[in-house]
């Protein structure tokens, strides 16, 4: 279930359509300023050209003194135009980038997931590097055009002075950007490839970031190694065969624009000496010819940079065009905070089948862990209800039946291994500071001796992933913050696994406490909470096998004491 369906782009090329026409403005006074700076800088060889024309004919002080200030005026010119029109370009880069950046970053923060088949390292990889890459057509597509603004104003300025010069300036652009845009695609190509590579290997490092505790307790670290080394090098591999082909491509590119540029060189000082250009032409195309050299570069370089842009947005899209794997309902759950899970199958659940009226502190014990990870993970709707058989209603209502919010709302599941985030304690028990069972919680989930701890008390500074907080620590934070949630139906996931013996009677008995009256369900084989609960359900096998308090459990159950007594 996800909410409001953001309607948009779901295409590379839709979504680069998309950034250019709502930039249209920013690129439509970047291309008249950068414009207006590469006329400028053509407009420079152009003076000098004329200058010395007119001053082999009048040879005076006054002339010079114009010649001076009409070369200010140019410099001037092209200063203030290049300042301004790339702070609006960059300022519309940046934006625009943020924009797909909180776009993607949306979508994977959905409380449904999308089915994109990426890991949470490439999302991230694409929400960063991708969206900037795809900003970057902002910028591109102004730079293309005033850059052929410069090699408009040159072939024109040479074919004044002699058509032959004209034409050679138009027909080696032509040439040029054809040999070059055949070697772009196999740059747009290899930066696809070595986008997803780079993403892979992120998406690694955040799975081995994750999972860094396990992997020390069983001596996994050389296995893990291994593998992200391979990953890695992968995006090595490919980072350099798509640096070769730029470098080839860029080598070309100064080559060709080169060639043209000696050409030009070599056309004209042929042509004056032949009497058909004056000198003070042969100087203009001299300094064109060297002039020209810059924006053909510039010229020649947009078709790489397209294609990578297009290659990021076509990443981006697979992110924004991934269907929800549930389509949501409009629903709310009716008054109460009733849970009833029907019949149901998925997994290790053969067919699973209990009522928790509302307000009861029932505990589920399940003998087998896949069941009881199963059972946390359909009730928190980490499982689409159309992946099981069966149905889960809360508050008489089905769950395919509600909306997202209503669901958060309502019921709440807390995993084991829930996430503790860089802050404050504080900002992890609330993080929308609206909270109003905080201090409630705190001394409910026994987390006082960690506040007394600190002089900063619950404004003490929490690591990413708690990782300067011990592990009962981190449990018993996260704990607090389920229990600040303070929502109809609370579901608690094995709540005390790192913490001691006595520490765990004390929070068995706040729970119950501090939830009397308010719908609580705890899957754990802690004897303390099982003991605290009105009612115990036993999972065993994919069935609700008895139910009964902990102690009548105890006594007619051999299967279920030996199976939670410590």
């Amino acid at each position: 279930m996800s909410g409001t369906d953001r309607r948009g782009p779901v295409t590379g090329p839709a979504i680069l359509r998309t950034a250019l026409r709502r930039n249209a403005g920013a690129m439509a006074w970047g291309t008249l300023l950068m414009g207006l700076y590469q006329a400028g800088e053509t407009a420079f060889p152009i003076a000098l050209g004329l200058i010395v024309e007119h001053a082999l004919q009048e040879r005076g002080l006054a002339s010079l003194g114009w010649s001076i200030a009409a070369l200010a005026v140019i410099v001037t010119t092209v200063s203030l135009s290049w300042r301004f029109g790339m702070r609006i370009l960059q300022k519309a880069n940046t934006t625009e980038a943020h924009r797909w950046r909180v776009r993607v970053a949306d979508c994977g923060l959905q409380p449904v997931a999308r089915d994109t088949d990426l890991k949470s390292g490439e999302v991230l990889t694409i929400a960063t590097e991708d969206a900037d890459q795809t900003a970057d057509i902002i910028e591109v597509v102004p730079l293309l055009i005033s850059s052929l603004v410069a090699v408009l104003i040159t072939a024109v300025a040479l074919g004044i002075a002699s058509l032959w010069l004209g034409l050679l300036v138009i027909a080696g652009t032509i040439a040029i950007l054809t040999i070059l845009s055949v070697l772009s695609r196999r740059i747009g190509e290899g930066t696809r490839e070595q986008q997803a590579r780079v993403a892979r290997a992120g998406a690694k490092v955040a799975d081995l970031i994750t999972g860094l505790r396990p992997l020390h307790g069983f001596g996994g670290n050389h296995a893990a190694f291994l593998s992200y080394r391979k990953v890695s090098t992968e995006a090595k591999d490919q980072a350099v065969t798509v640096a070769r082909a730029s470098g080839a491509y860029a080598g070309a590119a100064l080559a060709l624009n080169a060639i043209l540029a000696a050409a030009v060189t070599l056309a004209a000082g042929w042509l004056a000496l032949g009497g058909r250009i004056s000198i003070g032409q042969l100087v203009m195309a001299v300094g064109l010819a060297q002039f020209i050299i810059e924006p053909l570069k510039l010229f020649s370089e947009m078709p790489k940079y397209v294609m990578v842009a297009r290659a990021s947005a076509e990443r981006m899209a697979l992110v924004l065009a991934a269907p929800p794997v549930m389509t949501p309902g409009t629903l709310r759950p009716s008054p109460g905070g009733d849970l009833e899970v029907d019949s149901v199958r998925y997994g290790s659940l053969r067919e699973v089948k209990f009522h928790v009226p509302a307000g009861e502190f029932t505990a589920i014990a399940a003998y087998r862990a896949r069941e009881a990870a199963d059972l946390a993970a359909i009730l928190a709707v980490n499982v689409p209800p159309g992946a099981y058989e069966g149905v889960v209603r809360v508050g008489g209502r089905e769950l395919k039946d509600l909306s997202v919010e209503a669901v958060r709302e309502h019921l709440l599941v807390n995993p084991y291994d829930a996430e503790i985030f860089a802050g404050t304690l504080r900002t992890n028990i609330d993080p929308e500071g609206t909270g109003h069972l905080v201090a409630e919680a705190v001394e409910a989930s026994m987390l006082t001796d960690v506040v007394a701890l600190h002089r900063d008390g619950l404004d003490h500074g929490v690591r990413d992933r708690g990782a300067n907080l011990s592990g009962g620590q981190r449990q018993r934070l996260s704990l607090a913050r389920a229990l600040a949630a303070d929502p109809g139906i609370l579901v608690l996931h094995d709540p005390t696994t790192a913490v001691d013996a006595v520490t765990e009677q004390l929070i068995a008995r706040n729970l119950a406490e501090l939830r009397r009256g308010r719908t609580l369900i705890v899957i754990t084989s802690s004897p303390a909470l099982l003991d605290a609960a009105d009612r115990v359900l036993v999972l065993d096998g994919g069935v609700v096998t008895a139910e009964d308090t902990h102690r009548n459990l105890l006594a007619t159950d051999e299967t279920y004491r030996q199976a939670v007594a410590r």
